[in-house]
């Protein structure tokens, strides 16, 4: 175990992990000058951009913690720069974690033990690159593609009122649809989480019906979903 942390802290993985996330912050500063340059074709003004990358920011402090303490815990199993590396693209310390307790067991041993050799690390290693390859090539085959239909959607869409944003409201329709199922099966689960599901619900919409009556609050719309994170997760601590 020791050998693996000797190795998983060598000066050599914190260049490629740093390298990594310095590709992945380049990444999320050229979506969002694109995103700029981009909005008027989608309906978006500048306001609405900003507000949706404050939304975005705000929303993910909550995710992050959780995200937070698993990857303190993978730190002193996969050392530092792995961790800060994995986490960095998938963003999914649930994912990770699975991954290597995967790669490790197939190896025929496990994480933390004393049979975890320097061997062992180098799977775990590959297993996570490979493992999170999958949507990446989709991104990097199929995205041109995908901008073409996306083209060619809007320019056929017309109606008697004018050209609406179609892909604006395809996507959001997908969204709705996506996070509607998963709400969907956790309510099935029983009348607790129906109760707390329909609370965070409930919570989203009186802030919004706040936000939209009062000029002075329509900042609330930007903190929407974390209020209703934040309330879901106190009434399940009460209620599961």
């Amino acid at each position: 175990m020791e050998e693996a942390i000797k190795i998983a802290s060598h000066p050599v993985v914190w260049i490629i992990s740093l390298t990594v996330i310095g590709v992945v912050i380049f990444q999320g500063i050229k979506f969002i000058q694109m995103a700029m340059k981009t909005r008027e074709s989608v309906g978006l003004s500048k306001q609405d951009v900003n507000s949706a990358l404050k939304v975005g920011m705000i929303n993910a402090i909550g995710p992050s913690f959780g995200i937070v303490v698993v990857a303190v815990s993978l730190i002193t199993l996969l050392g530092d720069p792995l961790t800060l590396m994995r986490i960095g693209i998938i963003g999914s310390a649930a994912t990770e974690s699975m991954g290597a307790n995967l790669a490790a067991t197939a190896y025929g041993t496990e994480l933390g033990s004393d049979s975890f050799t320097a061997e062992a690390f180098a799977t775990v290693a590959w297993v996570l690159c490979i493992g999170g390859c999958g949507w990446l090539l989709f991104v990097f085959f199929f995205t041109k593609s995908l901008a073409n239909i996306e083209r060619k959607v809007s320019n056929k869409q017309q109606t008697t009122a004018g050209k609406l944003p179609i892909m604006m409201i395809v996507s959001s329709a997908a969204m709705l649809a996506v996070f509607g199922n998963f709400v969907a099966g956790e309510i099935f689960k029983g009348v607790e989480t129906a109760i707390v599901a329909l609370t965070a619900a409930t919570t989203m919409l009186i802030v919004s019906f706040i936000a939209n009556k009062s000029h002075q609050l329509k900042f609330l719309h930007e903190w929407s979903l974390g209020v209703s994170i934040i309330v879901g997760l106190t009434v399940s601590y009460f209620v599961l």
